[in-house]
């Protein structure tokens, strides 16, 4: 062990695109480490060029470095977050035992921030008698009554009355259950993000989604629909899925699938953006790192908060 570092949790992360999943690794390799992962589709099997698994990343000095929740789930299984939050866990308290650093890597912020925020999410199943009894209010009432659980700071919640009677109750279960929320453990943790100017990281995308492309992305999704997947549940995991499916079934042409799914992953880069800034208003310290350093910069800035 090339180094003792102080943390429980190395965090690495960024927008797409920005060399994650290499950066995590080298540590990985000067910190006898192990990599979890905070994305939410490489839990899937089978679905590796659309989601960027770029497992060779992982070789470092002929070495592959130990990863975890990748290839977890078949494909057409709907993963969420309180599963993961679960399946961390288990990963975190395998690699501890294995007397190594964990390192977690990924671009899901719901994810990775799942994590940190030690809290535990809940899955709420729907409550069929207050649903009943909420149906009766109006919905200035249903507000109010919102208002008097939580701060509304979440606009979308209070749109509509559906989602203004699911969000009394999810509030209403969390009030039931607080000790059941409470038991997530803290982490000690650093978060390091990789950052690019837009500029770079758009050419970067489309630099990257033209490589994935001839590396046979077309031919996973086909592959995938011929196991038995239908053409919605590939939509569903969204973007390279979603365009390539549409392509497939003559939906939209080549040019069009490319023009979309470029576009939407910026896009998609854009909001992931949104999501660090925001996770740093509510008090998360994200050291950034200049993308255009060298991986020996990189490493060495990383060196300097241990």
């Amino acid at each position: 062990m090339s180094h003792n570092c102080p943390f429980d949790l190395i965090v690495i992360t960024g927008p797409t695109a920005t060399g994650k999943t290499r950066l995590a690794a080298l540590l990985a390799d000067k910190y006898y480490g192990e990599i979890i992962s905070a994305d939410s589709r490489q839990v899937y099997k089978n679905m590796d060029i659309g989601t960027g698994k770029d497992l060779n990343d992982y070789i470092i000095n002929n070495k592959k470095i130990p990863y975890h929740l990748i290839d977890i789930r078949n494909p057409g299984y709907e993963y969420n977050v309180y599963e993961y939050q679960n399946d961390f866990l288990k990963a975190f308290n395998l690699v501890k035992s294995n007397n190594k650093q964990a390192i977690l890597c990924g671009g899901t912020g719901f994810y990775i921030e799942s994590v940190l925020s030690g809290k535990r999410i809940i899955e709420v199943p729907v409550n069929k008698e207050l649903r009943k009894e909420l149906e009766e209010y109006s919905f200035e009432k249903l507000v109010n009554i919102l208002a008097s659980m939580k701060k509304l700071h979440n606009k979308t919640d209070i749109t509509e009355r559906k989602r203004l009677i699911r969000a009394i109750e999810i509030e209403k279960h969390k009030n039931d259950n607080e000790e059941n929320i409470k038991n997530y453990p803290k982490f000690n943790y650093i978060i390091f993000a990789i950052n690019f100017e837009r500029r770079i990281i758009r050419e970067r995308i489309t630099y990257r989604l033209k490589k994935r492309l001839e590396e046979g992305m077309i031919n996973e999704v086909e592959n995938l629909m011929k196991a038995g997947l239908s053409p919605e549940k590939l939509k569903y995991y969204g973007l390279e899925y979603k365009y390539i499916t549409e392509y497939i079934t003559s939906e939209i042409d080549y040019d069009s699938m490319f023009k979309n799914l470029n576009t939407g992953i910026h896009q998609f880069a854009k909001r992931q953006m949104t999501w660090f800034r925001r996770m740093e208003k509510n008090g998360y310290k994200i050291h950034w790192i200049d993308g255009k350093q060298s991986d020996n910069d990189k490493i060495a800035k990383i060196d300097s908060f241990f």
